[in-house]
């Protein structure tokens, strides 16, 4: 009788075992992936923006120096994405184009990343929440170079990947949509910023491009109102502020 008691038990914790594995794998093929090592789930930064008219329409261009990737949608107007750029070392410029598309990519590190990681996994599979490509792949010629999404969404505006272009995983999943294969991509350092502020001019369809305001500039003052035997006004001492660095633990699986 316990012999019997204990099969069923087995058996029951062995289907109760496989079934939550399941459930897990669907939920990894399910699930945008934002692993939660940092407070950004699901984020975006598109915008659409002006941009050079010399850009054909369906073009990408990847911009090191502004740190956004440009899909331009029609003459002189594009949809800009933040992204994670190479680090310094592993920067790179060119125009290839889009050979292959693929959703959910399993990866695999490079020879050069687990000598300088050791503790690398030698293969995470697609679909997986640590895995650094995220839930899609846009390969770029026959390079190891690719447009991929993230497991680590707190890095993107950041120099911090190997050769591969980071982005927010909603945001490459939407590119992924507009996106064929053989469409061109221009890599390359150039800044496409407008504006001495370096901010990028945005506006929606319905709204005419907002013109920049002129500051006023206040009347110079007379030399005669003031007084050279005037004191110089006293500043009051500032109070020292005190600043807390927050870092957010994350695994030694290194993004792309």
């Amino acid at each position: 009788m316990n012999r019997k008691c204990s099969t069923r038990s087995a058996l029951t914790f062995a289907g109760a075992a496989a079934l939550g594995l399941a459930s897990m794998t669907m939920t990894a093929s399910a699930q945008n992936w934002d692993w939660g090592g940092g407070s950004i789930i699901g984020g975006s930064g598109a915008e659409t923006v002006r941009f050079s008219p010399s850009y054909k329409p369906g073009v990408i261009v990847v911009s090191f120096g502004d740190r956004r990737l440009y899909h331009v949608t029609r003459p002189g107007e594009a949809v800009s994405y933040p992204i994670a750029i190479p680090r310094e070392q592993s920067r790179w410029q060119g125009v290839m184009a889009v050979t292959q598309k693929r959703v959910n990519p399993s990866w695999t590190p490079t020879p050069t990343m687990r000598a300088e990681n050791p503790r690398l996994p030698s293969w995470v599979p697609g679909g997986h929440p640590m895995n650094p490509l995220g839930v899609r792949g846009l390969y770029l010629g026959s390079s190891a170079y690719r447009i991929h999404g993230t497991d680590a969404p707190w890095t993107i505006g950041q120099p911090v990947s190997k050769g591969c272009i980071r982005m927010y995983n909603q945001d490459v999943i939407a590119l992924y949509e507009r996106v064929a294969v053989g469409t061109q991509v221009t890599v390359t350092y150039q800044s496409f910023r407008s504006g001495s502020s370096g901010a990028i001019a945005s506006y929606n369809d319905d709204q005419e491009p907002r013109q920049p305001t002129r500051k006023r500039l206040r009347p110079m003052r007379d030399e005669a109102t003031a007084s050279d035997e005037q004191e110089p006004r006293q500043l009051a001492p500032r109070r020292p502020q005190t600043t807390r660095a927050y870092y957010k633990a994350r695994p030694l699986v290194s993004a792309e």
